[in-house]
């Protein structure tokens, strides 16, 4: 998805996220994940490659517990800048709500990730997060429902940061 779905979106004029540009990838790839209190209540997983943010909204936010599989939607593409967004987005707004950082780090692909759209097309992104809340091994797994347009599926690998109890995005104590 190019930025410009992103920028169509919004009036800069009247909310203060970063206006669309593509920039040069980080040398270390980012992540963020961000804790978005709009309509719904919702995380918004964010994968730097290509110049910009892959993003999915996760309804019940990220787990660290491998049997607990989330919904991901993916939506368009944010700049690299919206990364470091927080604050709110004014009522009548694409998104409105506030939006504040859950986590962020560096993201390392699993295989030799050189096009991001082969790895999207392919339906498989398999990837290792450093973040303070999110470590260890993940995937994101496309699939076919339809009732969810661009579905996805993020699921935690049995790694040695995973957890065996139920996980709520919510009820990190330090989180960010």
């Amino acid at each position: 998805m190019a930025l410009n779905e992103y920028n169509k979106k919004r009036d800069f004029s009247e909310t203060p996220e970063p206006i669309g540009r593509k920039k040069k990838d980080h040398k270390k790839l980012i992540f963020v994940v961000q804790r978005h209190q709009a309509r719904q209540l919702h995380f918004d997983f964010r994968l730097e490659a290509d110049g910009v943010l892959k993003s999915w909204a996760i309804p019940k936010g990220p787990s660290m517990n491998p049997a607990e599989k989330r919904l991901a939607i993916m939506v368009e593409d944010h700049p690299l800048d919206y990364a470091g967004f927080v604050g709110e987005i004014s009522a009548g707004n694409y998104g409105a709500g506030d939006v504040e950082i859950w986590d962020h780090g560096t993201w390392e692909p699993k295989a030799k990730f050189s096009d991001i759209r082969k790895a999207l097309s392919g339906g498989l992104i398999e990837f290792t997060l450093h973040g303070k809340i999110l470590k260890g091994e993940f995937a994101l797994v496309e699939f076919e429902n339809s009732t969810a347009k661009n579905g996805w599926i993020l699921v935690k690998a049995r790694d040695k940061y995973a957890l065996d109890e139920e996980y709520h995005a919510e009820e990190i104590p330090g989180r960010g």
